[in-house]
């Protein structure tokens, strides 16, 4: 059995990678920044996008891809008040998103308008990383109550990032967190990482976030023209 295993993964995220091509196809023809937002459990992925989506209001016009291991629509209830397109995708207790729920979830969308799709993964440090959605940007949210060993730990996502938010800054005081210690690590296994440190509850550091998203969706429409 365990000489077949190998083969039936290679295929498994062979076909992946295919149908993320097609994500990734569909956003450019629309000209749709899409960025794929992951993190562990409470480091404040959602507090991020409802920071960044009132930050880039009203000029941009964002839909959100909510993914979760249970039926529930708390996130995308609270994306939907801002006014907000929100779709909830129910993983079935499958630890991160995949091409195919990607995919999903873009045909519940109504891209006409849209300038960016911000994808929600389901909150851990090592399945998201394996899977491509076929957005533009990995964005890892870290936060300071996490520990700052977590590059250290969990490699594989840290590599595979463009953006890097350090939330909840205002607990450094408070924290044993050494802010050096974590760099370092992140600096050895992505060199020269884009990185934002944020509160986003406060709305601290979401303005710079933002105004570099907004040069991103400049990009991007550009290319569609």
């Amino acid at each position: 059995m365990a000489t077949q295993r190998v083969p039936i993964i290679e295929r498994i995220m062979d076909a992946n990678d295919q149908l993320s091509l097609t994500v990734r196809k569909q956003l450019d023809d629309a000209g749709i920044l899409g960025v794929n937002i992951m993190a562990s459990p409470g480091a404040g992925k959602t507090s991020v996008i409802l920071a960044t989506i009132k930050a880039l209001m009203p000029e941009i016009r964002v839909g959100v891809i909510e993914g979760d291991t249970a039926p529930v629509t708390i996130d995308a209830d609270k994306v939907t008040a801002l006014g907000m397109p929100a779709v909830q995708i129910n993983t079935g207790g499958d630890c991160h998103l995949d091409a195919v729920m990607m995919s999903q979830g873009l045909a519940q969308l109504d891209l006409t308008g849209l300038d960016m799709v911000i994808v929600e993964n389901v909150g851990n440090l090592i399945c998201p990383a394996a899977f491509n959605l076929g957005t533009h940007i990995n964005v890892l949210i870290a936060s300071i109550p996490e520990g700052d060993d977590k590059p250290y730990k969990y490699t594989n996502i840290y590599r595979g990032l463009d953006v890097l938010i350090i939330n909840k800054i205002d607990l450094l005081p408070y924290i044993d967190f050494r802010m050096d210690y974590f760099k370092q690590g992140v600096e050895l296994l992505n060199p020269g990482l884009i990185t934002f440190p944020v509160t986003a509850t406060k709305g601290d550091g979401i303005e710079a976030w933002a105004a570099w998203l907004k040069s991103k969706i400049v990009e991007q429409k550009s290319k569609a023209l």
